[in-house]
């Protein structure tokens, strides 16, 4: 039998088989760990909500109330209460405006616009000041 040589050289192969997952890795990765802020743009000059258009108010501690029309006067709201008006709006086609307070966590507007979603509204928008209100 012949006897078998001994390779003096290390296989590189597979480290860099593993160095180009780890490179792969990395730039999928650190796009998604840069953490920035944001600037929310301001609305330009706005249009009066229609007169017809119930209003959601979400106060800063995240307390709902309703306003029917937009001269109505603001009622507070419980969790159930908020589902069964919802309802009635969203029946009765009225237009939906979601008045949320500029200091409320963003995941508090989202959770009140997917209630109206799963009702099934189809006319919701948030409302805005317009951005020459406060000059």
């Amino acid at each position: 039998m012949r006897q078998r040589r001994q390779k003096n050289e290390i296989n590189v192969v597979p480290y860099i088989d593993v160095m180009l997952v780890l490179l792969v890795i990395f730039m999928v990765t650190s796009p998604m760990m840069q953490s920035g802020s944001i600037d929310v743009p301001s609305a330009g000059p706005l249009v009066a909500p229609p007169v017809e258009a119930a209003i959601i108010e979400v106060a800063k501690d995240g307390k709902l109330a309703l306003k029917r029309t937009v001269n109505d006067k603001p009622i507070p709201l419980s969790p159930i209460d908020f589902q069964r008006e919802l309802k009635k709006l969203i029946d009765s086609e009225q237009p939906i405006l979601v008045a949320a307070h500029n200091e409320l966590p963003y995941q508090k507007v989202i959770d009140v616009l997917e209630a109206a979603r799963e009702l099934g509204a189809k006319k919701i928008s948030l409302q805005t000041k317009s951005s020459n209100a406060g000059k």
